[in-house]
């Protein structure tokens, strides 16, 4: 495989050990509520992707298997997300993700990130190839399918409720209200599912930015010094590994145009 590119940012407050990691595992893990794993390979797994060393993570989840699945996934779509240059590069990888977890699902139909991961890599693959199209091929149904049995699995979700939200925006944003109804778009639950995030993820900067943009897309101009405001907070957000960091630079690049 090809050389990822590697984190641009300064990791050192960023490097975990097993005794660290666990130590800070719920405020680490409060977005998507992955428990603790009793696997050293997976624990190491994670230490590479809390320190940004995405393809470290993504290689040492697949040896790991199992849990180690998950730390696979997530790497290679953060990764994919905010690092990956070539448009038709982070396409193939959400798709390989998607497969990946949907693999995951059969084996473990109770894990929530399996379902969550497939969502995630969707709802991006979808955004790529545009939302319309995306909908056209069936896309829409399925992420939103998966998102809801993600809270049904693991309530406390963080991540799921943010993507949730997102799915409703989007979807009325590009179709409109009418025609996002008979895809289960919703302005008031997508709204809601914003809201939830950040009560159960309140220190979040990628909820903030959400729920920013999601504002905006379901209500418009009216809700646009709010967004703002939303985004400002989230520049002002601490990290606590390097995914954190990438969504806070995100919200500070946000702020500059």
């Amino acid at each position: 495989m090809a050389k990822w590119t590697a984190f641009p940012y300064d990791n050192s407050a960023f490097v975990y050990t097993p005794a660290t990691l666990k130590k800070h595992w719920a405020r680490l893990h409060a977005g998507d509520a992955e428990p603790f794993p009793k696997d050293a390979d997976v624990q190491q797994a994670w230490i590479h992707f809390h320190a940004g060393d995405f393809q470290a993570a993504y290689d040492a989840g697949l040896a790991a298997g199992g849990a180690g699945l998950t730390v696979a996934n997530k790497a290679q779509g953060i990764y994919a997300n905010y690092l990956e240059k070539k448009e038709k590069l982070k396409l193939e990888m959400f798709l390989e993700i998607a497969e990946r977890a949907e693999a995951q699902q059969a084996e473990e139909p109770k894990n929530a990130n399996a379902h969550y991961w497939q969502a995630y890599a969707l709802g991006r693959y979808g955004q790529g190839i545009s939302v319309a199209k995306a909908l056209a091929q069936g896309l829409g149904t399925k992420v939103k399918n998966a998102l809801e049995t993600t809270i049904a699995l693991a309530p406390k979700h963080a991540d799921a409720h943010i993507a949730l939200g997102a799915f409703h925006a989007e979807v009325i944003d590009k179709v409109g209200k009418l025609l996002g109804r008979t895809q289960g778009a919703d302005t008031a639950t997508g709204l809601k599912m914003f809201e939830q995030a950040l009560k159960l993820n309140p220190s979040s900067a990628i909820a903030m930015i959400e729920r920013a943009n999601g504002l905006v897309m379901l209500e418009g101009d009216k809700r646009m010094k709010e967004a703002e405001q939303l985004y400002a907070d989230a520049a002002e957000c601490e990290a606590m590994d390097a995914m954190e960091l990438l969504d806070i630079e995100l919200a500070k690049e946000e702020l500059e145009e």
